[in-house]
């Protein structure tokens, strides 16, 4: 029986490297591997795109040249080769039009290979952004190596190297660049609610955003899914040539909450820690490939184990944890089944932009001083929805400290967040910016 166990494992691997050794991915040594993501960077934060704005000509190419990257690993497409185009009504009237590229690699294993593991990353960047100087508006496009153009190249070349190796992979994968995440999340909502029709049988989702910048670390949120902590864990013990660091604070927003409030296990890989980034400084040139090819490795193996492993549980319903969450006075913002909602938006960076940089005010000596930087800030969001026990955690100057404090305690009243439907008080931590122009 043991020799034929290892006769058959010897011919599966030929037939493994017969069937995938003329495949565009396979044999590529670092140097190559890099220099793919050098050329998809490229190309993917060119002018030539204009910011790869929704709706726009430049994320048409871009959809268009992920589409032809895919087919060129074997991967299947399941949306058209220019994506899949959506439209969808904002609240004031107007239709947001986008696109979703969508592949397919199937899984070998006959119980789970109609089971799916979502592999995603965003296809727009910020495009133009509109700014005052002196009382005049003026408009500047955004091209965006780190956001999320180094998303999207690590994507593709995931979805390589998944392709050439898919009779290691239980479940099916989905490759899918998300058109709009910036405009509500609207191409991963579209995907969820509207094109792809087998929702409860995708088993777990990874996020691919900002990935670029290896040198500011490497970072994963789960939001606190146990179950995803433990494959981070496990892979921790493995010779691995980097390890992320777990977080308990979101990095960034992006598509993986479309799928947590669909109650679908998600775990966000990114090297932009803060929601906030430099998009003066967001060229080419901050690229860091080596950093990348590591993290490709890393997100390659978490991703077999994914797809090989038992299905992740949104949440462990065992009475401890239950109990846990009830018996804390403060439920940390992400527990929350209901996030609390600050003028129709969960996001913290909703509440910055349209509240805290609305009505701070620079301190005029801080500002002669040249005293800047950040202030991490707690407060809790009560059962009314009321802002509580604003505190610093971490401060720059008591000049900057007391301000951020003071126009977090100003702000109008939030919806509360629920656990199981009811209200709960709900930690909140934000870092405020103070930033000094130089003239």
């Amino acid at each position: 029986m043991k020799k034929l166990f290892v006769f058959l494992s010897v011919f599966i691997a030929l037939e493994v490297s017969a069937q995938y050794k003329d495949s565009p991915y396979s044999g590529l040594n670092e140097s190559e591997v890099s220099e793919s993501m050098r050329e998809h960077i490229g190309f993917l934060s060119s002018a030539l795109l204009e910011g790869r704005k929704a709706g726009s000509q430049g994320e048409k190419e871009a959809a268009e040249y992920v589409s032809d990257v895919l087919e060129s690993y074997g991967v299947d497409l399941l949306s058209g080769q220019s994506g899949d185009l959506f439209g969808l009504k904002r609240e004031d009237g107007d239709t947001l039009t986008s696109r979703n590229v969508v592949g397919f690699i199937p899984g070998y294993d006959r119980n789970l290979r109609n089971h799916y593991i979502v592999i995603g990353a965003r296809l727009d960047n910020l495009g133009t952004m509109k700014f005052t100087v002196d009382g005049e508006t003026k408009e500047k496009v955004f091209y965006g190596a780190n956001g999320n153009a180094s998303g999207l190249a690590m994507l593709m070349q995931l979805a390589g190297r998944l392709s050439s190796n898919r009779l290691l992979l239980k479940r099916s994968v989905i490759i899918a660049a998300f058109g709009s995440s910036l405009e509500m999340s609207a191409g991963s909502w579209y995907f969820l609610n509207r094109s792809f029709k087998d929702v409860d049988n995708i088993d777990a989702m990874i996020n691919l955003d900002m990935l670029g910048t290896g040198s500011n670390g490497f970072y994963c949120y789960t939001s606190s899914n146990e179950d995803l902590n433990d494959i981070v864990s496990a892979l921790s013990n493995t010779l691995q040539p980097v390890q992320p660091r777990l977080v308990s604070r979101e990095p960034v927003s992006s598509d993986h909450r479309s799928f947590y409030e669909k109650e679908i296990p998600s775990i966000l890989f990114t090297t932009g820690i803060f929601p906030e980034y430099n998009t003066e400084r967001d060229t080419e040139s901050i690229i860091e490939y080596q950093d990348m090819e590591r993290e490709l490795e890393y997100i390659y193996y978490f991703s077999i184990s994914l797809a090989n492993g038992n299905k992740p549980d949104f949440r462990r319903e065992d009475e401890t944890r239950k109990k846990t969450i009830f018996e804390r006075e403060v439920v940390p913002y992400y527990e929350c089944d209901t996030k609390p909602v600050f003028l129709g938006s969960s996001d913290p960076a909703y509440f910055l932009k349209k509240w805290v940089y609305v009505y701070l005010r620079y301190p005029e000596e801080a500002v002669r001083d040249g005293i800047q930087g950040r202030v991490l800030v707690d407060f809790i969001i009560d059962e009314k929805g009321r802002i509580t026990d604003v505190t610093v955690r971490k401060g720059v100057d008591p000049l900057l400290d007391e301000e951020a404090v003071r126009v977090i305690k100003a702000a109008p009243d939030w919806k509360p967040g629920k656990v199981n439907g009811v209200k709960v008080k709900a930690g909140v931590s934000v870092y405020v910016d103070f930033k000094l122009k130089k003239r």
